[in-house]
């Protein structure tokens, strides 16, 4: 869960707001590519070679999809199938 305390989220917050600037500068058929180097490599910083820490590596971009699946996408859908029908 990325529920934080406030503390370490106002440690954090100035370089991501420096990374989304810089993110926000590239253009937008290159930025998917750098978002995920971005990640990539902050990941491949934080978690030396390992079984244990590739596993939890790949649990937690797992946790990060759902967790924007289900804070973002969903409630995007369920407003576009309010607005258009649904379909089925």
């Amino acid at each position: 869960m990325p529920y934080i305390d406030q503390t370490s989220r106002k440690n954090l917050e100035p370089e991501i707001k420096a990374l989304i600037k810089k993110l926000k500068s590239v253009p937008p058929e290159k930025v998917d590519g750098h978002i995920n180097y971005s990640i990539c490599r902050i990941l491949k910083e934080l978690y030396p070679p390992s079984y244990f820490n590739y596993n939890r590596m790949m649990g937690l971009i797992t946790c990060v999809g759902q967790e924007v699946y289900r804070r973002l996408v969903a409630p995007y859908e369920d407003k576009k199938k309010d607005e258009s029908g649904d379909v089925f």
